[in-house]
């Protein structure tokens, strides 16, 4: 009995492995897939059985098409506008002579790392009627007033100041590794610096202008916070927006109307896709296998200092002067009241952190979600991430696939497929998740797990097999193969991806305004209901102490970053 007992747990042991395949395949599919696939046949799904109903009936309302060309126009406009100075400042960074790079590019990535909501209201500060450009402007000769931010052109304005950023990260990169051979070449056979970037630099740049063009499109396609600041104010919807308004309007068939437009959002952001795949395939794949930090054309001092001078006006009137406008009205006593010394007060701060019961169980939410997410994403994320780099497989591919789907999708979509698969997940049965707090847990660690992936992928990547190799050899466990080698070398990497999902899930505002309940209000939805109330002052001051607290985590992580350069690369552990 004892033999055949020790059999059957030899066997069990020995299928382990894919029986655990087996159970995380289909928890992955349960969890990433089937949301999106009850969201998709709800919108086929009316009381007589499948049908377009629901199709017919919100592309016959006039409301449905102002709402297409609206999202059409805005998107297309601020993808536009972020291609062309994402790629104008990666092109002065990687090409020009010009100093202080590394200040640079942090003003750069100043707008994406802050949520686009706190940017909206700095932006509606900067150019309110107190604001500093209103100032300028009546002083001037002349009836000036500054653009007004709540119509199509302003929302582009305000999207595409927040998503070049991204394009600049993908295209940056491409850039320093075109090799300079061929732009050399181009211009020993008479070709002037134009047709150099016309004919070599631009068509080799395709494919991380591309990459980062799809991911201004889909962040503007995806972006909540920006219209409905000044969208909604302004009765401009777009399909972001309108599927909130046709969620909390609780009609008789909203969230049937809500599952039709978000696959029709879900459609818009499969043609952006396809566009870029379009452009990639006819892209030349030609660059080095390191990236060249060189400059490559030389100005002359009196070019440079213009170019830097206007560079450095654009990025601190862009990124920076809103910011100290936003904290300036926080400030004041009343909104409305100039910015002076007898004006000045701490009270919305008193009350933000003091007497709001609102803010502070919002604190507290969004910590405890962002928390938790983050905890469980490092381990998981992680333990996935190390099975795709050292046994990249078929199905660890599909894995990753799967777990990348609900980032990639607008977060009204997502958050609506959360609610059609846990309001009630079996025929007849509900568990209570749809209306607490614990759906907005699973939508965070679904939507935000791959962040921690990606992030520990790239970690992993960087070290050589060979040195588990040797751990192993000489005798070391898994526990002190990870505790000794893998674990320090990959820490800063882990912890900035771990960061990410961190602030992430801290500052949410779009997956939340469609899942939160009576007490699991979170940071940016307090925020957009102080807001939308009319109190500015409040909305302005929760912003700027959130604005603090994400300086305060840049700056921790990068002293942990050079703590961690400082013990590494001194013990000689890298070697």
């Amino acid at each position: 009995m004892v033999r055949s007992a020790t059999n059957t747990g030899n066997r069990l042991f020995m299928y382990s492995p894919s029986f655990l395949k087996i159970i995380g395949f289909i928890v992955v599919i349960l969890i990433f897939f089937i949301p999106i696939v009850r969201l998709i046949f709800l919108s086929f799904t009316s009381e007589g059985g499948l049908s377009l109903e629901h199709y017919y009936e919100v592309l016959h309302s006039p409301v449905t098409w102002r709402t297409l060309f609206n999202t059409l126009i805005i998107v297309t406009g601020s993808t536009i506008l972020s291609v062309i100075l994402g790629l104008l400042t990666a092109w002065l960074v990687a090409y020009t002579n010009i100093q202080n790079k590394k200040l640079l590019q942090a003003f750069i990535f100043l707008p994406f790392v802050i949520p686009s909501y706190i940017t909206t209201l700095a932006w509606t500060q900067f150019m309110g009627v107190n604001g500093p450009v209103a100032l300028l402007l009546n002083s001037l000769p002349g009836n000036l007033e500054p653009m007004n931010l709540y119509s199509l052109t302003g929302i582009i304005l305000v999207m595409g100041f927040s998503h070049y950023p991204l394009v600049y990260l993908l295209t940056i990169s491409v850039l320093r590794k075109i090799p300079r051979e061929l732009e050399m070449a181009a211009k020993v056979s008479g070709g002037s610096r134009f047709t150099s970037f016309r004919k070599v630099t631009m068509p080799l740049a395709l494919p991380g202008i591309a990459s980062g063009g799809l991911l201004a499109f889909l962040a503007s396609l995806d972006n909540f916070g920006i219209p409905a600041f000044l969208g909604i104010p302004a009765n401009i919807r777009v399909l972001s927006t309108y599927i909130y308004e046709q969620i909390i309007g609780f009609g008789p068939s909203a969230f049937a109307k809500g599952a039709t437009l978000s696959v029709i959002l879900g459609i818009f952001a499969i043609i952006g896709t396809l566009i870029q795949w379009l452009l990639l395939r006819r892209s030349k794949q030609f660059e080095t296998s390191r990236e060249d930090h060189e400059p490559r054309i030389i100005l002359s001092t009196k070019k440079r200092v213009i170019i830097e001078s206007g560079l450095w006006f654009f990025l601190i009137s862009t990124s920076l002067v809103p910011l100290l406008s936003m904290t300036s009205t926080s400030l004041i006593k009343a909104y409305g009241l100039d910015f002076s010394l007898q004006n000045i007060s701490f009270k919305h701060y008193e009350f933000i952190l003091f007497s709001s019961t609102k803010s502070q169980e919002a604190i507290q939410n969004s910590l405890k979600l962002a928390s938790i997410i983050t905890l469980v994403g490092l381990f998981i994320g992680t333990f996935i991430a190390y099975l795709r780099v050292r046994q990249p497989s078929f199905f660890n591919k599909t894995i990753e696939g799967m777990i990348s789907i609900p980032y990639a999708l607008p977060g009204t979509v997502l958050a609506l497929a959360m609610i059609f698969t846990w309001l009630e997940p079996l025929p007849g049965w509900n568990p209570g998740i749809y209306g607490s707090i614990w759906i907005m847990y699973i939508a965070y660690f679904t939507r935000f797990l791959i962040l921690q992936i990606r992030g520990s992928v790239t970690s992993l990547l960087q070290i050589d097999v060979s040195m588990e190799d040797a751990a192993m050899t000489s005798g070391a466990s898994s526990y002190i193969k990870w505790r000794k080698i893998l674990i320090p070398l990959i820490l800063p990497g882990v912890l900035s991806g771990a960061f990410l999902v961190f602030l992430t899930a801290l500052t949410e505002l779009t997956v939340s305004s469609l899942l939160w309940s009576s007490g699991s209000e979170t940071i940016g939805l307090v925020i957009f209901n102080f807001e939308q109330a009319g109190y500015t002052t409040h909305s302005t001051a929760f912003s700027t102490i959130i604005l603090l607290l994400i300086l305060v985590g840049f700056l921790a992580i990068f002293l942990i970053q050079k703590l961690w350069e400082r013990k590494v690369f001194h013990n000689g552990n890298r070697d």
